[in-house]
C-alpha cells in the first residue's frame, strides 16, 4: 500500500488564496514563504511556510513564483538560476552570495 496521497488537480480554497496572494506581489518586489504563510494564516486560519511552498510547487506555474524566496532572501534551490534570471529581469539586484536584499525589495512593506 502506498503512503502517497492523491493530489487534487484543482487547488482548494487555501491554495487559491496563496496563488492570489503571490499574483499580487508587484514586479521588482519579493516575499518569503514564511511571510505569505503568516498572511494566509491570518485570513484562513491555516498554513505554514512549507504549505505555501507545496502550493507553489503543485500549482504555481501560472503565477510569478520567482517573487517568493526562502528566509533570508535565499533562492529556491532547484530553480535558483531561473529564479535569478526572472528577478534580474524585473530589476532586482541580488547580493554577491545570490540572495535577495529583502530590506530593499521585501513585500509587503
Amino acid at each position: 500500500m502506498s503512503d502517497h496521497r492523491p493530489v487534487s488537480a484543482v487547488p482548494d480554497d487555501y491554495a487559491e488564496f496563496v496563488l492570489d496572494l503571490v499574483s499580487r506581489i508587484p514586479v521588482g518586489r519579493v516575499s518569503t514563504y514564511g511571510v505569505l504563510a503568516e498572511i494566509a494564516r491570518a485570513e484562513t486560519g491555516r498554513g505554514s511556510a512549507r504549505t505555501v511552498g507545496r502550493v507553489l510547487s503543485l500549482y504555481g506555474g501560472g503565477v510569478p513564483w520567482w517573487r517568493v524566496c526562502a528566509a533570508g532572501g535565499r533562492l529556491v534551490v532547484h530553480k535558483s538560476e531561473r529564479q535569478a534570471e526572472h528577478l534580474r529581469a524585473e530589476g532586482v539586484v541580488l547580493s554577491r552570495a545570490g540572495r535577495v536584499p529583502m530590506g530593499e525589495v521585501g513585500w509587503p512593506d
